[in-house]
């Protein structure tokens, strides 16, 4: 019941002109971001994170969600015309998308990947609807220890499971929890690591260090290992689907999506995973006069499970964000700094304290749904063409729109050394592959760790077991520890066996 007046709520809000225009300005940059190789959603939102100074917290919040979603959505258009995935939730649609244009059916791959982004996206936002209250009451019977917990959970997910290389995710972690050392300490009023720059006794803002690893480190690196050349692009055709497409992509819609968002939900979850067992589940459920089109012509059940698990997914993202205040992904910490920027602390009490702005989000996700189909469908012609913007003038305009954005922000020229320094990091990070987001999530998430860890041994007198003796904090640090050395254990087994 909460849940439906929450709902009715959102929806007055959110039928207002000015937020469904927000909507559909988001819905339009983010799958012009995701048609784009290289441009993701995180990206785009870091240039736009200098407009929380300007324009109201609902406002700038469906603008975010509706890149999100629709870079999601726009993703799938790459992968399918250039068998070049935008996004890595969308390396699986190409598998069989890329195969399906090639063969002339390029159309109702496009439709296909577009409607069951609209299904999955339909069931994740209800997940989040239903399921945000339920996990806000569990998290409200939550400790400090039990919080400190969570945030190492986090941290150890987002930095030693999901990257390639554990030593090089905690080295980026490390890197962020130090940017966020930095200023006065509030407890002492002691200044750390400012080195005597009157500047940094605020400490080394949010929004700064985002537009620098995501805008100027993704910009300088590209322009590095540029190539001349241009990718073809398949031609499109007509993208309605045939009554036999429809009745083939049905199920793998709705599977796709019942995969999908628990995975976004949790901690160590993201897109890749369950976008392939989506596939690897339709490879096994298809009909046995279709299963020759898999690796070949290509199959559009290939197509229809992994992109509903990829946008399922993505919504499930925003349910720990918004519940518990803990990012599992670039974009969703980038969207939590812009919650910071406002004064908003994303956690449990956000329901309440904000919940005229967590419920109209959560409309105008339904409506941003609604959008992206009438959006991607007719206008797929204008995609095609944005994928023919030369990169070397896109990556400028970047460049441009990320120095006068946090120039913007505070007139500060050592923000801006600051912004050429940190993106300098950020390009040599992609070049010898360290993970970008780990610095972000331990640049937001470092001083609310800090915080919950004083907490809890301020309340247990200075005992340390205090974090094994609550049942809670024991058996998530337990998680995290399984996390960061189950797989090197089990590695570890299969070589010896």
């Amino acid at each position: 019941m909460e849940a439906i007046n929450g709902l009715a709520l959102g929806f007055s809000h959110a039928f207002s002109l000015t937020n469904l225009a927000w909507a559909m300005l988001g819905c339009f940059l983010g799958t012009a971001v995701g048609v784009l190789p290289g441009i993701g959603p995180a990206l785009t939102i870091a240039l736009l994170l200098p407009i929380t100074f300007q324009v109201s917290a609902t406002g700038a919040f469906i603008l975010f969600c509706g890149v999100f979603y629709g870079a999601m959505y726009g993703g799938s258009t790459t992968s399918i015309l250039l068998n070049a995935p935008g996004e890595s939730g969308s390396i699986i649609t190409a598998l069989e998308g890329a195969r399906m244009a090639r063969h002339g059916r390029a159309g109702p791959a496009l439709a296909t990947a577009a409607i069951g982004s609209f299904v999955a996206g339909t069931v994740g936002t209800l997940g989040l609807a239903f399921l945000g209250p339920v996990i806000v009451d569990l998290a409200l019977m939550l400790g400090p220890a039990e919080y400190f917990a969570l945030m190492v959970l986090c941290f150890v997910t987002v930095s030693a499971v999901l990257g390639g290389s554990a030593l090089r995710g905690l080295a980026s972690l490390f890197f962020g929890l130090m940017l966020g050392l930095v200023g006065i300490d509030l407890q002492t009023g002691q200044p750390r690591l400012t080195f005597g720059v009157p500047e940094l006794l605020d400490g080394v803002n949010v929004v700064l260090v985002a537009v620098a690893l995501f805008a100027v480190g993704e910009a300088l690196h590209m322009a590095w290992r540029h190539r001349e050349g241009k990718a073809e692009v398949l031609p499109v055709g007509s993208v309605m689907l045939s009554r036999a497409d429809a009745r083939r992509s049905f199920w793998p819609w709705l599977r796709g999506a019942g995969l999908g968002f628990p995975f976004g939900v949790m901690p160590a979850g993201g897109t890749e995973m369950p976008t392939m067992l989506s596939y690897y589940v339709e490879r096994k459920l298809a009909k046995p006069e279709h299963r020759h089109e898999f690796g070949t012509t290509g199959a559009i059940e290939g197509v229809a499970g992994p992109e509903a698990a990829n946008n399922a997914a993505a919504a499930g993202i925003l349910v720990p964000m918004l519940t518990l205040g803990l990012p599992t992904s670039a974009t969703a910490a980038i969207m939590l700094s812009a919650f910071q920027s406002y004064g908003i602390q994303p956690g449990p009490l956000l329901f309440q304290s904000q919940g005229e702005l967590v419920w109209t989000l959560i409309a105008s996700l339904f409506i941003a749904n609604v959008m992206l189909v009438v959006l991607n469908l007719p206008l797929v012609g204008l995609w095609v063409r944005i994928l023919k913007i030369p990169q070397p003038q896109l990556y400028a305009g970047i460049l441009v729109f990320a120095t006068i954005g946090t120039y913007g922000i505070s007139n500060s020229v050592v923000d801006l050394i600051l912004l050429y320094a940190i993106g300098t990091i950020g390009m040599f990070m992609r070049r010898f592959d360290f993970p970008v987001a780990p610095v972000v999530i331990g640049m937001i998430l470092g001083p609310m760790a800090e915080q919950a860890l004083r907490q809890a041994l301020t309340i247990s007198e200075g005992d340390w077991s205090v974090f094994l003796t609550r049942p809670g904090s024991a058996a998530i640090l337990g998680v995290a520890l399984l996390a960061l050395l189950g797989p090197r254990l089990w590695a570890l087994l299969a070589r010896r066996g």
